[in-house]
Order: structure tokens, then C-alpha cells, then sequence
């Protein structure tokens, strides 16, 4: 099977502008494309991992990916799926999360000279005259038809800002910037990109005539991943300071069933024969199916070493084997127990297992958290330093373990 059938096969298209062209240039390894990330966190999360595994499958057939970092777009800020506007991030702390992007996407593809490019639109947004852009590029845009973009209607109630709307000009003079300076003539994006997409496809057009060669992409889940990536105490994040190799892999061996096989099909690299043989599995054999969906992407973020701790320790934790080794662990110092105790919301907070105090009086009240097999009830319950003389296990539902220990 070519590449860009297996594209599909996996469900991983959704749009194109010109299938015959671009499916010949992505199976004949010619495309240079570009998918653009903003730097809106220090780390990319799961909503970022179709594009990042997309990235890593076209390179390995030859074609050149380019990271676009938004540093300059991230200045403004994207209005697609917003229901309000997002907050300025200052020109150091863009650069900062600049830097962490790129350290994880070396993880998926490979970078140098001839290979993967990291670039960011910084570098020629911040320097555009206001006037030179308005006369070159504001005249190939109607109005009219950027009011009736999704990414634009959703923030019409609220208000659409000035800054907002001229996102998608400043997207599409990504991809005529880099069209003519990168040779990139493709570029991909998420469903509910595709406006802002075809304004650069159509911008180079206008600018560089009819023949210029630019090609459109979008990828079915994108924009549904970037919810994928939200749970409860906030995101599930690349970065393992951010979110553990277990409480990663078990993200993924928790995911409804519906989507196991979906997952699979789009994110790993089994092949499609192996995978169409779990179609019709049930019960037990579905569960070995979220197993080895969430070995894989663990290893794809964190190596094989961390991917098989992480298997073990879920096999230890849920097999009632009763083994915390390699279980996500907090150390407590003496600086934690104010007044010699601590609080059980604050611990929850402390471990991760809530994003706050809020939230974690939410858990208690709600029957969903137990220490050692024993269900807390009380919001105000404090334990003391003897109280972690020996390790204590915190479980936050019904499959979030947690470990803490006194340093």
C-alpha cells in the first residue's frame, strides 16, 4: 500500500485541495510540508500527537517536514475553537516554549540539513511594515468571506477583536513566506483550520500566478485531539515533569473502547494487517488492545525503558499484586507539614491528583478518593509526618494510583 492510501486507510484525512497531485508527491517523498504549533505551554500535550506521528511517517518516506513555531502568530493568538480571547504571552516566554517544542518533537523526527527544519514566524512576522502588508497581502482578502469562516463565527457573539481577525492574513502569509523561501509546497492543519489554510493556499496563487504548486491538508482529528489532550486536572503533557511516563501510558489504557482501535489505526505504527485483526475484539482481548495502544505511545514519547516500567507498574497496581514499584511517586519534606501536619486537600494537589483546592474537595465529597484502601471522607482530614512513616498509597477514582513518601 502506497503511503498516502495508508494515510487514509488509518482515517487521517479528511480534505484535500488536489488528491492525484498530492498523493503523487507524498508517495514520491517531494513534499515539503509544514504544520504549524503555538507556543501557548512550556510542553506540547496529546493534542499535538497526530500532527507530531504524521510529521515522523512522511519523513521516513522521503518527504521534509518543517515545525513552523508560531512565536510571532503566538503574539496574537489563534481565534479557531475560542470562545474568548486568548491571553499575551510575553516575546521571553514564547522563545522559552519555543525551545522545550523542539527538544520533544526530536523525539519524532529528526532534524538537519536536508531533514526536518524548525523555523519560527517570528522571524518575518515581527518585522512586516503595516502598510506594505495591507497593500500586498490585505488586497487579496474579501471580508466577506472571512466573516463566514468557522474560526471567526464561533467568536462573533462575544466579540471578535481587531487582533483576532488578522490571524488567518498572518497564517497565510506563512505559507507564502515559506513557499517562496523554504520550497514548501504543502501544508497541514486540523479540520478546523482549513480556512485559515486555504487563505494561503489562495494567497500564493494570487501573488505568484495560477501555476504556483501549493497544496492543502487536513487531518480528520486534529481539532478533536486537542480535546483529547484536556482531562480533569488539566492536560496530558509530552513533558514527564508535566505528566508522568504512568499517568501517560495510563491515559491511554484508559480511553473509552470506542476509540481504542481509532487511536491505534491513527497513532501507532502497527501495521494495518495486525491491526485489523483486533476489529473484533471484546472484553478481555479490548483491553489487550488499550495495553498495547498505551505501550506504544509510551515508548514512541518516553523509550522502551520507561514504557515497560509503566506496563509493569499497571499490571502490578490492577492485578493486585499489591507492588508500588514504579508507581508515580511524591516525596514529602518537613517543609510540606505545616505546623507538623498536612492537609488531604492540599496533599491531593501536592501529587498531582488535583489541579487545586477546589478540585480536590470536589474528589473527597464525591467518594473518589482512598488512602491505602480506605476512603477519605473528610475535607478537613490532616495527617502528621508519623502517618508516612511507611509508604501510603492515594487512588483517585477507580484506576489513578498514586505513592507518597516522607524524605
Amino acid at each position: 500500500m502506497k503511503l498516502y492510501d495508508e494515510l487514509k486507510a488509518r482515517g487521517l484525512i479528511a480534505q484535500v485541495t488536489n488528491e492525484e497531485e498530492i498523493s503523487q508527491m507524498i508517495n514520491e517523498g517531494k513534499a515539503t510540508f509544514y504544520i504549524g504549533f503555538d507556543p501557548t505551554a512550556d510542553s506540547l500535550h496529546v493534542g499535538h500527537f497526530m500532527a507530531l506521528c504524521l510529521m515522523k511517517r512522511l519523513q521516513m518516506a522521503g518527504n521534509r517536514p518543517i515545525a513552523l513555531i508560531g512565536g510571532g502568530t503566538g503574539m496574537v493568538g489563534d481565534p479557531s475553537g475560542r470562545t474568548d480571547m486568548r491571553s499575551m504571552m510575553t516575546p521571553e516566554t514564547i522563545q522559552h516554549n519555543c525551545d522545550c517544542f523542539k527538544k520533544q518533537m526530536e523525539r519524532f523526527i529528526e532534524f538537519g540539513e536536508g531533514k526536518a527544519q524548525m523555523v519560527n514566524n517570528a522571524d518575518w512576522l515581527m518585522d512586516l511594515n503595516y502598510i506594505e502588508l495591507l497593500r500586498e497581502v490585505g488586497a487579496c482578502f474579501s471580508v466577506n468571506n472571512m466573516l463566514r469562516a468557522e474560526c471567526y463565527k464561533q467568536r462573533m457573539e462575544k466579540g471578535l477583536s481587531f487582533l483576532e481577525f488578522n490571524y488567518m492574513i498572518m497564517q497565510s502569509y506563512d505559507f507564502y513566506h515559506l513557499f517562496q523561501h523554504y520550497g514548501c509546497n504543502m501544508q497541514f492543519g486540523g479540520n478546523d483550520q482549513w480556512s485559515n489554510m486555504l487563505g494561503g493556499t489562495e494567497l500564493i496563487r494570487r501573488k505568484l500566478g495560477k501555476d504556483a504548486h501549493a497544496m492543502t491538508i487536513t487531518l480528520l482529528l486534529n481539532s478533536e485531539g486537542n480535546k483529547m489532550g484536556k482531562t480533569a486536572a488539566g492536560a496530558v503533557w509530552l513533558d514527564p515533569n508535566k505528566t508522568s511516563p504512568y499517568d501517560f501510558y495510563q491515559y491511554w489504557r484508559n480511553i473509552d473502547d470506542a476509540d481504542v482501535l481509532k487511536c491505534i489505526r491513527m497513532l501507532t505504527f502497527l501495521p494495518l494487517e495486525q491491526i485489523e485483526e483486533m476489529d473484533g475484539w471484546q472484553g478481555a482481548e479490548l483491553n489487550r488492545a488499550k495495553e498495547i495502544l498505551a505501550y506504544e505511545l509510551t515508548a514512541l514519547v518516553h523509550g522502551e525503558e520507561e514504557a515497560n516500567k509503566a506496563q509493569e507498574a499497571a499490571r502490578n497496581v490492577f492485578g493486585g499484586s499489591g507492588s508500588s514499584e514504579n508507581m508515580p511517586t511524591t516525596t514529602l519534606t518537613d517543609a510540606d507539614f505545616a505546623e507538623g501536619s498536612i492537609g488531604v486537600l492540599t496533599l491531593l494537589v501536592k501529587c498531582g491528583l488535583a489541579s487545586s483546592n477546589g478540585e480536590a474537595r470536589k474528589l473527597v465529597q464525591g467518594g473518589g478518593v482512598t488512602i491505602d484502601g480506605e476512603k477519605v471522607s473528610d475535607v478537613k482530614m490532616m495527617l502528621g509526618m508519623a502517618d508516612f512513616s511507611e509508604e501510603r498509597i492515594i487512588k483517585k477514582g477507580k484506576k489513578t494510583f498514586h505513592k507518597v513518601v516522607k524524605g
